[in-house]
């Protein structure tokens, strides 16, 4: 059963328990505009009590604020009782709630396209805050007094400059003035959030963008000082005619696919970040030592934003190889071949791409060539992963330290090559046999 008839069952459940219920938010923003929705969240006049008697498997994330959980077939869709709110002294959750009319619960959400409700079970639109309106002219608007909006989540302010550039809108002229005006609340924001939301930004075709609104709007200051300081350093023109580090990384930003990896797009956008920092002039402009420098300043950057770990080391990885291609002619060629394996290789070489894409004239020499020995590599047939260790080996068959360890590990690969063992339990048994 797809998400969209799963909800619309939750929708019809409540009905029957005699409550009104609407798809509401970016779902119904979707469907009008005829794109597929990710998420299905509901909004009721049924309590949080009513709605844990009405489902068998709930979980009360929000339910002081009327937000309940509702997992049916291992998807999880939001329900929330309509309410208003009132007071934010976190600058993200109302000090209290309560419990309202449809139309009252519109008023309190953040823009005008996310704030209309649709009832599946009737095909009706429930438009408050004349959102359909504001979607056929592309305009994003905040539902009532802009600086109030931001007051309550400011949050929202970078939400904002995702929801135009993603949905190829247009700022309406107070949310925009709300915007500039408000940047520096984005302070009283979690980093955590800032960094959901910037990932969500980088992740988007329209990244470049929504890059650009953010430095316009003056949230770089707040979230990202580190990009600012790239603006005006000057590169060698030899290499870089597009001007200096800020536009190179702009242009490099906007050379990436439409779909990309969150890593990669972390890496080309902090690549450059130590150039400021390694500016010098001897023969000529130089930046010695700034891939090191780069991927120290983003390591700090992304320990800020709370980044899990594995994903900061590898972002601070690439950042750090981001010129090691152009040692590659030079390496043995077992050395270039041995590196070409490495399992981040592919996602360096994207981020080679987008800085050779970046740079005026563009020379692709490099990348070309480390490109053709990774494809090379990866033509070849990989061994297969061992299933087996020499203990193990040793265990099943109750035998010491020998030749015959390794003679049967050897053929146990033989026959994964062969594919005639391809799980840990069948070499077992292979083993087994050998007694």
């Amino acid at each position: 059963m797809k998400k969209q008839e799963i909800a619309k069952k939750i929708v019809e459940k409540l009905n029957q328990a005699g409550h009104t219920a609407f798809f509401a938010g970016g779902a119904v923003r979707d469907i009008l505009m005829n794109k597929k929705p990710g998420d299905f969240d509901i909004a009721t006049s049924a309590k949080p009590e009513e709605i844990e008697k009405i489902f068998k498997n709930t979980k009360p994330v929000g339910k002081q604020f009327g937000v309940i959980l509702v997992i049916i077939k291992s998807i999880v869709f939001e329900v929330a009782t309509f309410r208003s709110d009132f007071g934010y002294s976190d600058n993200r959750r109302p000090d209290k709630v309560k419990w309202v009319s449809a139309k009252e619960d519109a008023k309190r959400r953040d823009f005008t396209i996310n704030g209309i409700f649709y009832d599946p079970i009737a095909k009706k639109y429930y438009d408050y805050v004349d959102g359909k309106k504001d979607i056929k002219a592309k305009i994003l608007r905040f539902i009532g007094n802009p600086d109030n909006r931001i007051q309550e989540d400011s949050l929202r302010i970078i939400r904002a400059v995702r929801f135009k550039n993603r949905l190829g809108f247009e700022y309406e002229t107070k949310t925009k003035q709300a915007l500039l005006k408000n940047a520096a609340k984005i302070k009283n924001v979690s980093q955590e959030r800032i960094q959901e939301e910037l990932n969500k930004i980088l992740l988007d075709e329209n990244r470049t963008e929504a890059i650009k609104d953010l430095e316009k709007f003056g949230m770089f200051e707040y979230i990202l000082p580190e990009l600012l300081k790239m603006r005006g350093v000057q590169q060698p023109k030899n290499w870089h005619q597009e001007g200096d580090v800020w536009t190179h990384t702009l242009l490099c930003i906007e050379s990436l696919p439409k779909k990309t990896k969150l890593s990669v797009a972390w890496a080309v956008l902090l690549h450059d970040v130590g150039k400021p920092a390694t500016y010098e002039i001897k023969h000529r402009i130089c930046f010695y030592g700034h891939c090191k420098k780069s991927a120290d300043i983003a390591d700090i950057i992304l320990k800020r934003l709370k980044f899990p770990n594995d994903l900061r080391e590898k972002i601070v990885f690439l950042i750090g190889q981001h010129l090691r291609h152009k040692d590659i002619k030079r390496m043995k060629e077992h050395r270039a071949r041995r590196w070409a394996n490495h399992e981040w290789f592919k996602d360096l070489l994207s981020v080679w791409l987008a800085d050779a894409k970046g740079s005026l004239p563009n020379n692709f020499e490099l990348y070309d060539y480390a490109k053709k020995i990774y494809d090379e590599e990866m033509a070849k047939p990989k061994k297969p992963k061992k299933v087996l260790t020499g203990n193990d080996v040793m265990e099943i068959l109750n035998i010491k330290p020998g030749p015959e360890v390794g003679k049967i590990l050897s053929l146990i690969e033989d026959l994964q090559w062969e594919g005639k063992i391809k799980t840990k339990e069948e070499a077992i048994k292979f083993v087994k046999e050998q007694k």
